[in-house]
């Protein structure tokens, strides 16, 4: 009989069937007791449906700024958001989310008064920033081109 480090093939083959069972035993067991997750629907549409700062936040700007709000670097450059000092003037990121600027795109025509203004607030009392002064739906219509 033909042996691997002394130990018999059939052994050698029985001891790996019997470790990835095992593993897939586990990985089974835990996916029917982990809690599903609960993600927001996706809006449809030109119009984002979501009205929470942080609906917004999830389902608008994650996919660059990241889940963390600490941005990325790779295809493009995504500014980090976290302890962002530029968040300090409420007018600065009205602007940008509803004008854009360089590589993120305008969301103005996307999104309502009330809901620039929510996710403005998000970011700005999120992610290690802490600016207390609210930005109103009045000020974005303030900001917005005629």
């Amino acid at each position: 009989m033909k042996t691997m480090w002394g130990v018999s093939y059939p052994c050698v083959a029985f001891a790996t069937v019997l470790s990835v069972s095992l593993s897939l035993l586990s990985f089974a067991a835990h996916a029917q007791t982990a809690a599903p997750s609960a993600s927001p629907p996706l809006s449809t549409g030109f119009r984002f449906t979501e009205q929470s700062g942080e609906g917004l936040f999830v389902n608008v700007c994650r996919g660059c700024h990241m889940a963390d709000g600490r941005g990325a670097t790779g295809a493009g450059t995504y500014p980090s958001l976290a302890g962002n000092g530029n968040l300090e003037a409420s007018g600065y990121p009205v602007t940008v989310v509803v004008n854009g600027q360089r590589g993120m795109p305008a969301f103005g025509a996307m999104m309502s008064d009330e809901q620039v203004a929510a996710v403005v607030n998000y970011l700005r009392t999120h992610f290690g920033n802490d600016y207390k002064d609210a930005v109103t739906a009045e000020d974005v219509k303030a900001v917005r081109r005629p």
